[in-house]
């Protein structure tokens, strides 16, 4: 019981609403940084599938070349 009333101190609710406007200032340019940074991941994301999709299909036509000179040479 002892420990809730020790906590509870903690807790400040200022009379003068105008206390709130650094922390709201604050928020809304963390939640604007973050969007910054899932959107720049989510980009570089797609530019790295983009590339993986053409390495992927360079690596599938040689295999298919080989493929061919092997059946060629038989």
């Amino acid at each position: 019981m002892n420990h809730l009333l020790l906590y509870g101190y903690f807790l400040y609710f200022p009379e003068d609403k105008s206390a709130y406007i650094p922390a709201i200032v604050e928020m809304i340019f963390l939640v604007l940084l973050c969007l910054a940074v899932l959107f720049a991941v989510k980009r570089l994301s797609k530019r790295q599938e983009m590339k993986t999709k053409e390495l992927e299909e360079r690596i599938l036509m040689e295999r298919e070349k080989e493929k061919e000179k092997h059946t060629e040479l038989k």
